[in-house]
């Protein structure tokens, strides 16, 4: 084999996510000698062939840290005005970084809005991969000055996540202030072990990550635990690591045993369901019984309405909901082929008997397997 050959089967694109508490050193400022350290390693992976995506935090704090850090009213207005005034400071710092390697930077601003629409998510999803095609590095931030609570994504690690998924990406770097998912929190517990690789996700290890330790941020470790399962099941290798770490980006890339690893699951989900698990936002949940739950669990079954049993929200057809057991615990998610109300009359009766119920039928199954992701 070529040295070209192998040069192309190890080229990667890879996803570098950095929270706020990494771009400010855990201040009230942005780090920008910090940050010529990180833009540095991008443009080494660069020069060795890779993609980088760099999804960046810190717009609301870079608008406060523009405005002399003043004392405002905790509210949406106040924040979307420090996004506003932060995003341009942020960008301009990210811009001039890149600069200095010759490299180009395109600016991504996404909400949920735009990943929930399936031709908006391929608008997104084909913006991204012509930025990479032309050799520009993309800055994806969530756009917070318009974003409201029904079209946030939340938090920049999810956000990572649905941005490794548009990118078709290899790996997604968590960067944090801490040096990955521990047995305990290592600020209370200074025994506690570094968990080195995670095959497994479930809610011992949820309850172990805990919330957020800084006041700066949005997100927490259990943020990056949800960015990393979502990740993973798109065939996403995952690493939670420490951003202050020198050269920690390469590290990882080189293969060394740094940080948390979530390996990503050895058959990720195709195209549509990446879409399904990525973006659309859930407005309302069905139960199903225990037979439902076995055939869309084990026999890769489309979900029929005689396995229902409750049905909540209010919400029309062709709409995001979630599967849930009789325990409550989230199956899937999957886009239902009639509203609550029509759910609500053909819970729990057979499947011929739908048109004789409602009048009318869009099929004989509630969630077409196709339209349904597991989670």
């Amino acid at each position: 084999m070529s040295l070209a050959q192998q040069q192309k089967i190890t080229q990667q694109t890879i996803v570098v996510k950095l929270g706020t508490s990494v771009l400010t050193s855990g201040t009230k400022k942005i780090d920008k000698a910090h940050l010529v350290e990180i833009v540095r390693q991008c443009a080494l992976l660069k020069r060795q062939g890779h993609k980088v995506i760099v999804v960046t935090s810190g717009a609301i704090a870079a608008g406060r840290e523009r405005l002399g850090s003043p004392s405002l009213p905790k509210n949406i207005a106040t924040k979307q005005m420090l996004a506003a005034v932060g995003q341009s400071a942020l960008i301009q710092i990210w811009e001039q970084l890149f600069a200095l390697y010759n490299i180009n930077i395109g600016q991504m601003l996404l909400t949920r809005a735009d990943l929930e629409d399936r031709e908006r998510y391929l608008n997104a999803r084909d913006m991204l991969h012509t930025l990479l095609e032309h050799d520009i590095v993309p800055i994806v931030n969530e756009n917070d000055a318009v974003a409201t609570t029904e079209i946030k994504v939340g938090d920049n690690d999810n956000l990572s996540a649905l941005v490794g998924i548009l990118a078709h990406a290899d790996k997604l770097v968590l960067l944090t202030d801490q040096k990955g998912l521990y047995t305990a929190d290592p600020r209370q517990h200074p025994e506690a072990k570094l968990i080195q690789q995670v095959d497994t996700i479930d809610d011992k290890l949820r309850e172990l990550a805990g919330d957020s330790g800084t006041s700066l941020g949005t997100g927490g470790m259990g943020t990056k635990l949800q960015a990393a399962d979502i990740a993973r099941r798109a065939g996403i290798h995952v690493v939670i690591a420490a951003g202050a770490r020198p050269s920690i980006i390469q590290e990882i890339i080189t293969g060394k045993g740094i940080g948390t690893h979530f390996p990503a699951l050895s058959t990720p989900l195709e195209s549509r369901k990446q879409w399904l698990l990525a973006a659309p936002h859930s407005v309302g949940a069905i139960s199903i019984d225990m037979g439902a739950t076995q055939a869309i669990t084990e026999r890769g079954s489309s979900l029929l309405p005689k396995g229902i049993k409750k049905v909540s929200g209010d919400f029309s057809r062709g709409s995001m909901i979630k599967i849930c057991d009789l325990e409550g615990h989230i199956l899937g998610r999957g886009l239902t082929h009639y509203s609550s109300r029509a759910l609500r009359l053909i819970a729990g009766k057979h499947s011929h008997d739908i048109n004789a119920i409602l009048g009318y039928e869009y099929g004989h199954v509630a969630i077409h397997r196709d339209d349904l992701v597991l989670i």
